[in-house]
C-alpha cells in the first residue's frame, strides 16, 4: 500500500513505478535473477556485464565470446522472467566494453548505465543517428559535475545529443570508487553536495534540448529516509546497491550475503585494486595476506579491465570476485557500500522495497505534519 506514496520514475517514455534502480554488481552478483526480482517490484533491475564469461565458461569459446553469450543469456533470462524495466551496468573500462554495448542495444535493454570511465566514444555500430533515435536510455555513472559537464559538452558538440539521466555515485559506494583515497572521508565529496552540483549543470543543457534529465543519487543510500532526504535534494530517483545484496533473490552464494550479514563497521575497508583505483569491501582473510605481501599465482587468460596490471599485480580481481560469488570467501572478497555493517538479515526483494517505501512514506508523514505547524503558528 505504502509503495503508492513513492513518486514514479521517468526517463522519457520509459516510467518505472518506484524511483529505485538497483546497482549493478559484479561479478554476477547481479544477474537475471536479482534484476528481474527489482523489476517486478516497480523498480528498474540491471544486470552486471562485467565478466560473465567467468560465470559461465565454455571450454570451447573465446573469454570474449563467453561475456558476450553470458549477457544476451542474462538478459534474455530476466526478459522471461519479467516484463518490468531491465538495465545492464556496463564498465568503460573492459577491454571489450564495445563488444558488450552493443550485445546490450541488439538485445533491446531498457536502459545501459555506463560507469568506471566516462563514455566519450562509442563503437561504429552506435553512430549519432542511431543514439539519438533508439529507445535504449544511456545513463552515465559520474561522480563528480565536472565529469557531468564534460560528458555533456562532448556528446553536444560530437552527437548533437545528451544522456538520458545521470547517476551520481557518492563515495560511500562499494566497489570501485571515482575518488582519490584522501576526498573518500572529506566531507566536501559528500553525495548531498554533489547532487546539487549535478543538478545546476545539467539544467542549461537539459532546456537547451527540451528534455528532462533525471538525476539519480546513489552510494551510501540504506533507508527510505535517505530516499526521501535526496528526493527533497533534487534527485528523481535513488540507486541501491548493498541493500539488495541480502535478498534471497541476489544471484550470489548464501555465504556472501552472510558475510554482510556477520559484518560490523570494522569491517569495511578501502583497498588498492589491481586496477588502480581505490575500493570499499569486507576486509577477509585473502585481503589481509594480500596487504601482508601475499601473491595469488594466477595466468590471465583475458585481460578484462584495460587499466589492469595483470603482469604485476598479486591477484586476479575477477577470479577473486567470482570464488566470492560462489561462496567460497576463502579465495576473494566481497566488495561492499559504507552501510553493509548495518545488514542484519536476508530478506526478500519485495519486503525490502515494502520497507524503504513505508520508511519513506514515515518521513513524508513527519514533514506534512512540521508543514502543519509551522503554518498554524504562523497564523
Amino acid at each position: 500500500m505504502s509503495q503508492a506514496i513513492l513518486p514514479a520514475l521517468h526517463f522519457g517514455e520509459l516510467n518505472a513505478k518506484l524511483p529505485i534502480i538497483q546497482g549493478g554488481m559484479g561479478v554476477g552478483i547481479s544477474g537475471a535473477g536479482l534484476a528481474s526480482a527489482v523489476a517486478n517490484q516497480g523498480g528498474i533491475g540491471v544486470i552486471s556485464a562485467v565478466a560473465l564469461g567467468v560465470v559461465y565458461p565454455e571450454p570451447s569459446e573465446s573469454y570474449k565470446k563467453g561475456n558476450k553469450r553470458g549477457l544476451k543469456q542474462e538478459i534474455r533470462k530476466a526478459r522471461q522472467w519479467s516484463d518490468g524495466l531491465i538495465g545492464v551496468n556496463i564498465m568503460v573500462a573492459l577491454s571489450d566494453y564495445d563488444e558488450l554495448l552493443e550485445t546490450a542495444l541488439d538485445e533491446d535493454v531498457d536502459f545501459v548505465f555506463l560507469g568506471a570511465g566516462l563514455p566519450l566514444k562509442f563503437p561504429d555500430s552506435v553512430p549519432p543517428e542511431r543514439l539519438r533515435r533508439m529507445r535504449t536510455k544511456v545513463v552515465p555513472i559520474v561522480s563528480s559535475a565536472k565529469a557531468a559537464n564534460l560528458i555533456l559538452r562532448h556528446w553536444s558538440k560530437r552527437f548533437q545529443h545528451i544522456p538520458d539521466g545521470f547517476v551520481v555515485e557518492g563515495p560511500k559506494a562499494g566497489g570501485h570508487l571515482g575518488f582519490k583515497p584522501e576526498h573518500i572521508d572529506d566531507p566536501d565529496y559528500d553525495l548531498s553536495r554533489l547532487i546539487p552540483e549535478v543538478i545546476e549543470t545539467v539544467a542549461p543543457f537539459s532546456r537547451e534540448y527540451l528534455k528532462t534529465v533525471p538525476i539519480i543519487a546513489a552510494g551510501g543510500i540504506y533507508t527510505g529516509a535517505d530516499i526521501f532526504d535526496f528526493l527533497e535534494l533534487g534527485a528523481q530517483g535513488v540507486q541501491l546497491g548493498t541493500r539488495f545484496v541480502a535478498t534471497h533473490e541476489c544471484d550470489a552464494d548464501i555465504k556472501f550475503k552472510e558475510a554482510y550479514v556477520r559484518s560490523g563497521k570494522e569491517d569495511l575497508i578501502i583497498i588498492q585494486s589491481p586496477v588502480g583505483l581505490p575500493g570499499r569491501a569486507l576486509n577477509n582473510d585473502f585481503l589481509r595476506d594480500v596487504a601482508q605481501g601475499g601473491h595469488k599465482p594466477f595466468k590471465c587468460s583475458w585481460k578484462c579491465l584495460k587499466s589492469c596490471d595483470y603482469k604485476n599485480s598479486p591477484y586476479c580481481i575477477a577470479a577473486a570476485l567470482t570464488q566470492a560469488r560462489q561462496g567460497k570467501l576463502e579465495d576473494g572478497f566481497a566488495f561492499a557500500g559504507a552501510n553493509a555493517w548495518r545488514v542484519d538479515r536476508i530478506l526478500s526483494v519485495r519486503e525490502l522495497m515494502e520497507s524503504l517505501a513505508e520508511e519513506y512514506a514515515d518521513c513524508l508523514r513527519q514533514n506534512a505534519s512540521v508543514s502543519d505547524f509551522q503554518m498554524a503558528a504562523s497564523m
